[in-house]
């Protein structure tokens, strides 16, 4: 069967945000909200039938899964190799990924048809949902490493669009303009990766870089810089790329603060797809990646743990629910960095696939726990852990759905995220002992900080509220049930057997030596948490007291978007900036308006010689007879 169909899996949105955009203000705003899910319904239903075409029909040949080319417009030729097309392949990863986007997307949708309603700007906001999923689900298929870029930059714009929704908000403004600004530097990065490799390699094709013929043609570049390969630095700036969309240490700044947002696009851009999109870039060029420039991956690997356990102690001092979970995601991408860079290649690439499965069953549960949060502040009107509490009572199923998705998280068996963790352990495990304990101690932290939030919204000293809260409609519990059912269950996909680093499915298997150490942490935290917060107690203020000038440090996230004030404000703008801009205004500009001066006064006092009048060129016409008579007569005589 031809998958020449899977053309408008993107093409959808990208016809909706175009419809929803040019005639949303025509209609009433519910009818763009339901025509965007109903299309995000239909993307859905076509990424499971690819879903199954792929996997158990015609992906695989030879015991070997495919990267099929579903269709291909040449856009802009160079020469015969390099040339930047506009298509859709599907692999393993792609296909996963059209899956784990359409369906939080899709949940997306349904949800925010309750919790915008009533907000100004709603056609607005679902035309800027479909540019969003156009934006992701063409860097998901993208057939080359151009075409990933586009759209990459497609997904900039789509998230400040919606980071700053709340146009006449100041802080959604300025979270917006900062998350586009700082993903502006480290995707200039990948912009100079992607130009030297296709110099080096003379292709943007996906599969011509990651075949044996193109690792070999890598292989043989022999140009170095500062006594590394060009390919390792090509790879490295790529890296950058993919460091900033994903939020990386010390490219994480702008994460926190894009919870300014609606809650919705937290869980659609913020907890599922976008700050994925740099897992997935090193994931399709991991063959790359692990057969030339393998000290890369170490790299990769030492970011994404230090990113997890620095975001993880931080999320154990957040007060606002959204940062907390905010942090909660920087921590699991951390998680799924790490498992890339320590993992092997075939029957060895344990850690690639722990990692995509992560990336697959974090989706779930944290865009739960995102709109779980959500059915929380619509519930109260307020984001704060202290002014909630005993909400048990009266959200019995958000109560439900988030308790899931806690234990979840935590790593709780036989719930997916216990899967998806054991494996990335164990690849840590035979890798690198020292990142093996910091994710070991990075999942105690995780069930930590998580009841902590848990207990202090769900249990704890009921707040007096200004009014009774009551759970959501419909439209929002819908999609928390079907997504806690997700997050039970997807674990029990055999995922190995359909991802895998050299499309060979293999059988995973539970590693106990990990399994029960992992779990054990994994609960110790539940219980300290469940101590401290189960019930209201002195003992959270009477340690952060005790540690006093660490715990302010840590609440204030390590002064890091202090030190970039700093830097930004007081550095470059008052040592290079403002030089620069003297440079600029006195003698650059000066120079020109100097000169402009000279060539207008001289024009001014020479205007003369242009009168139009007779007499005046009669009389410097003698003038010049004479002194030519003159000069002859002199010399003459």
């Amino acid at each position: 069967m031809d998958f020449l169909y899977t053309i408008w899996i993107p093409l959808i949105p990208f016809l909706l945000f175009l419809l929803i955009g040019l005639t949303g203000m025509y209609f009433k705003p519910i009818v763009s909200g339901i025509v965007g899910t109903v299309g995000l319904g239909v993307i859905t239903l076509l990424s499971f039938i690819t879903a199954y075409q792929y996997f158990f029909v015609d992906g695989m040949v030879d015991g070997v899964y495919q990267k099929i080319v579903a269709g291909s417009y040449t856009w802009l030729a160079f020469t015969d190799t390099l040339h930047i097309d506009m298509g859709v392949m599907l692999d393993p990863i792609a296909v996963m990924m059209l899956l784990v986007v359409s369906i939080v997307s899709f949940m997306v949708h349904i949800y925010s048809l309750g919790y915008m309603k009533g907000e100004k700007g709603f056609s607005r906001f679902y035309a800027f949902l479909s540019l969003f999923t156009f934006s992701m689900l063409g860097l998901v298929v993208a057939t080359n490493i151009f075409q990933m870029y586009i759209f990459w930059e497609l997904v900039g714009v789509s998230s400040f669009l919606l980071i700053g929704f709340y146009y006449d908000k100041p802080s959604a403004v300025a979270a917006s303009k900062k998350a586009f600004i700082v993903t502006r530097f480290a995707d200039f990065g990948f912009l100079v990766g992607l130009l030297l490799l296709s110099y080096i390699t003379g292709t943007f094709d996906f599969k011509t870089l990651t075949s044996p013929e193109g690792i070999e043609t890598i292989r043989g570049a022999g140009l170095t810089f500062m006594g590394a390969s060009a390919v390792t630095w090509a790879m490295l700036l790529i890296f950058m790329g993919g460091a900033g969309k994903s939020a990386m240490f010390p490219l994480h700044i702008w994460l926190p603060d894009a919870m300014e947002g609606p809650t919705p696009v937290s869980a659609l851009i913020h907890a599922a797809t976008m700050v994925v999109a740099g897992v997935y870039l090193v994931a399709r060029l991991f063959p790359v990646f692990i057969m030339v420039t393998p000290e890369s991956l170490n790299v990769i690997a030492y970011i994404g743990g230090f990113t997890s356990l620095f975001a993880a102690v931080i999320a154990c001092t957040q007060f606002d629910i959204k940062r907390v979970l905010a942090f909660s995601t920087l921590s699991q991408i951390g998680y799924m960095m790490l498992a890339l860079g320590v993992s092997g290649y075939g029957e060895h690439g344990l850690g690639f696939t722990a990692s995509m499965f992560h990336l697959s069953t974090h989706a779930m549960f944290k865009a739960l726990l995102f709109l779980g949060a959500g059915a929380i502040i619509h519930a109260v009107h307020s984001n704060y852990m202290y002014e909630m509490g005993g909400l048990r009572k009266y959200l019995p199923i958000t109560h439900l759905t988030f308790l899931i998705a806690c234990l979840t998280i935590a790593g709780v068996p036989p719930l997916s995220g216990f899967w998806s963790k054991d494996e990335i352990l164990a690849a840590a495990w035979h890798h690198d002992k020292l990142l093996f304990f910091i994710e070991f101690a990075v999942a105690g932290l995780t069930a930590f900080y998580m009841f902590r939030l848990y207990f202090s919204v769900f249990w704890g000293k009921e707040t007096h509220y200004h009014h009774t809260p009551h759970e959501s409609p419909l439209t929002m519990t819908i999609p928390l049930m079907l997504l806690a059912v997700a997050s039970i269950f997807a674990g029990f996909i055999p995922f190995g057997e359909f991802v895998s680093s050299d499309g060979i499915p293999h059988h995973g298997e539970i590693h106990m030596n990990i399994a029960v150490p992992s779990v054990a942490i994994g609960l110790l935290g539940i219980l300290v948490a469940l101590l401290m917060y189960r019930r209201e107690t002195t003992v959270p203020d009477r340690i952060a007291k005790a540690l006093g000038g660490f715990y302010r440090t840590v609440y204030h996230k390590f002064y890091i978007d202090e030190v970039y004030l700093f830097v930004t404000k007081k550095i470059i703008f008052n040592l290079i900036s403002r030089p620069v801009a003297w440079f600029d205004r006195h003698l650059v500009d000066g120079t020109m308006n100097k000169v402009a001066w000279v060539v207008e006064f001289s024009s001014y006092r020479t205007r003369q010689l242009q009168s139009g009048q007779l007499q005046h060129y009669a009389v410097f016409f003698v003038a010049g007879v004479l002194v030519l008579v003159l000069t002859f007569a002199y010399f003459l005589f």
